[in-house]
């Protein structure tokens, strides 16, 4: 055994350089059947008919001209990666002739005169139910469940959806002892490796002939992180992963056997699920203008801490097939906080006019409308936006939802210079800004020294006038992408994080804001990854507002552990929501957090989502020409299809 191991790594290792001898060692020349995917074309390299250059080929030496006599079935002599029959000859002009194994199994074939032996084996890899999974045109997946213990029989069947053994079938001389299984990126690069994967002796399936036997690596867990990786109970069978990348199986301390990429789950209510992307924004709001960063002590720190947060949020979603692109390529920007530049009529509870006005100055310039009784907010507000773009001012309107103890939805007034700078909303230089004894009027600050201003249940579903001023000032106008909010603090202490969602129509959504906590509460809550739950389900509630509290699934509302077993796991069901609700439709092409408990405590505060059960809050977007405007009123998918691609060939 020990030799044909050493004739396999010497004859697969030479195929990186100059083509070899088939009889680099005595004995049959040893082959894997090559039934991985290269191209990532979605077609097992052996049935391609043209086939990319790959260690999983041998390399062979033959005279210019000279045809291969026989060609037994299970290998294919290629020509410059293209099959070729027997009795035809190698052209003159031949840069590669190779051998490629297509199944297990020893023959010979008769090349320029002489007989060469080939034996090859095969590498299948088969899911915690017994069955094979295609490495060509299905796909490995991240784990959705925390570690657990194996049965008694290691290699027997087991309640893992995820986890899969790789089952090596050959004659008894040529099947290895143990295998290398590493993990590589989307770049090529080696995230991980278990080296020396023994293999246990295990029965053949019913389609291997007879003659051959079988031997099988115990379940294999590709994770998304190391605190998973290290988790003692399966350390020695983990490795750690990542969307888009694969696991690749290898001799030990030798070349590439094969490999099976890494995708969503491969079974779910849409059927399987590939790799999908959203894109994100995020915005860094200093404390104050020409302040430091939110986060990080100065800009590049805070650059790092937002990679870092959005590589944690790649490898939980993973689990679904969700990817938020490299950290790298991350659009980040820091600002200022937003000079007043919003005017809410009505405030919070909208409630009707009894009649006066409405007076502030716009940069300076003295404003007056008239306000009529009985006049709903929306109305007033259209009243105020006529008179201040009298006075040569760019004015957009923005309704917001009833909020729970609301009368009627408030509207904000939001003015912007000619150019497109903001305006500065001041109170009128005497009197109140309502004469209205009913109907009031604010202007949106940002004051963030003391905290951000953050909704309560009660007005989740619009967010407070505070939060409308921040995110409606650096709006972008793509409602494809989800915009995330960095600031210093929340007021008031125990938020950590917040999103608004589509679902209920508001003016704000696909917006996430999280502050230092979030990040300082790191993998015992996954902030930025729980908010974006929330969007990508489109869901302002929890699992465990009305069933089983379960702390391991990320959308748990109020667990705080950084162990495997904290809130981190996703269903197979929340993947399939994330796809139909973010999603492109078919025939297109392709929330709050809460500060993990103080030490000692019992429990911590309940993750306050975007909305509560029953309600949720959406965002203003940008019209043409770079003015605010608004998104359009039906969903505008978040996850578009992100097709694999060859490894080390991303881009």
């Amino acid at each position: 055994m020990n030799r044909r191991l050493t004739a396999l790594s010497v004859l697969l290792g030479a195929l990186v350089g100059p083509a070899s001898a088939a009889a680099a060692e005595p004995g049959p020349a040893l082959l894997v059947a090559d039934l991985d995917d290269d191209d990532a074309d979605g077609v097992p390299d052996g049935e391609q008919p043209r086939v990319p250059p790959s260690p999983d080929l041998l390399a062979l030496r033959m005279p210019r001209g000279a045809a291969p006599a026989t060609i037994p079935a299970g290998v294919r002599l290629l020509v410059d990666g293209s099959p070729v029959q027997p009795a035809s000859a190698i052209p003159a002009n031949a840069r590669r002739v190779e051998l490629q194994a297509t199944r297990a199994g020893r023959s010979e074939i008769a090349l320029a005169g002489r007989t060469v032996a080939i034996s090859a084996f095969e590498i299948r890899a088969i899911d915690g139910a017994g069955r094979r999974i295609d490495m060509a045109r299905s796909h490995a997946s991240l784990q959705r469940t925390p570690p657990d213990r194996l049965g008694d029989d290691p290699f027997g069947n087991l309640d893992d959806p995820d986890a899969i053994r790789l089952l090596v079938i050959g004659a008894p001389d040529d099947v290895p002892v143990t295998l290398d299984v590493h993990s590589a990126a989307p770049s090529g690069r080696v995230i991980d490796r278990l080296a020396s994967v023994p293999l246990g002796h295990v029965p053949c399936p019913e389609d291997v002939p007879p003659g051959l036997v079988c031997g099988s690596t115990r379940p294999l867990r590709a994770v998304a992180d190391d605190i998973d990786r290290n988790h003692p109970m399966i350390a020695d069978r983990s490795v750690k992963g990542e969307v888009g990348g694969a696991l690749v199986v290898a001799v030990p301390g030798g070349p590439k056997l094969q490999m099976i990429r890494i995708a969503g789950p491969r079974t779910s209510p849409l059927g399987p699920l590939g790799r999908t992307r959203a894109r994100l924004r995020i915005l860094m709001v200093r404390p104050r203008a020409g302040g430091p960063p939110p986060m990080g002590g100065d800009d590049a720190g805070a650059v790092a801490i937002a990679r870092a947060e959005v590589e944690r949020a790649n490898a939980l979603w993973g689990a679904c097939g969700v990817s938020f692109g490299p950290p790298e390529e991350l659009d980040i920007s820091f600002v200022d906080p937003p000079r007043p530049h919003l005017l809410a009529i009505g405030c919070d509870h909208g409630l009707p006019a009894s009649g006066g006005a409405i007076r502030v100055r716009v940069d300076g310039h003295e404003v007056t409308a008239t306000i009529a009784p009985r006049m709903r907010p929306d109305a007033a507000a259209r009243a105020v936006a006529a008179a201040i773009a009298a006075a040569g001012f760019s004015v957009r309107l923005s309704d917001n939802p009833v909020i729970g103890a609301g009368a009627h939805g408030t509207t904000d007034v939001l003015v912007r210079r000619p150019g497109g700078a903001l305006a500065t909303i001041e109170p009128p230089a005497s009197g109140a800004l309502s004469t209205d004894a009913t109907l009031t009027a604010c202007i949106g600050a940002v004051e963030l020294d003391d905290g951000l201003q953050h909704f309560s249940d009660t007005d989740a579903i619009a967010g407070t006038v505070e939060e409308r001023a921040l995110l409606k000032a650096f709006d972008d106008g793509d409602p494809a992408t989800v915009d995330v909010v960095m600031v210093p603090s929340f007021a008031g202490g125990g938020r950590i994080g917040e999103s608004f969602i589509f679902a209920d129509g508001g003016a704000i959504r696909n917006t996430i804001i999280e502050d230092r906590a979030g990040l300082r509460a790191d993998r015992a809550s996954f902030a930025l990854s729980h908010e974006l739950g929330h969007v990508l389900l489109d869901e302002p509630g929890h699992p465990d507002d009305f069933g089983i509290d379960t702390p391991t699934r990320l959308m748990d509302a109020d667990a705080a552990n950084a162990s495997a077993y904290g809130p981190r796991r996703l269903t197979v069901d929340e993947c399939a929501r994330a796809i139909r609700q973010s999603g492109a439709p078919p025939g297109r092409n392709e929330g709050g957090s809460r500060a993990p408990p103080p030490r000692g405590a019992a429990g911590a505060p309940d993750r306050a989502a975007g909305a509560p059960p029953g309600g949720a809050a959406a965002a203003a977007r940008q019209g043409p020409g770079g003015a605010t405007g608004f998104r359009p009123s039906g969903p505008v998918p978040l996850l578009a299809p992100w097709p694999l691609a060859p490894l080390g060939r991303e881009r």
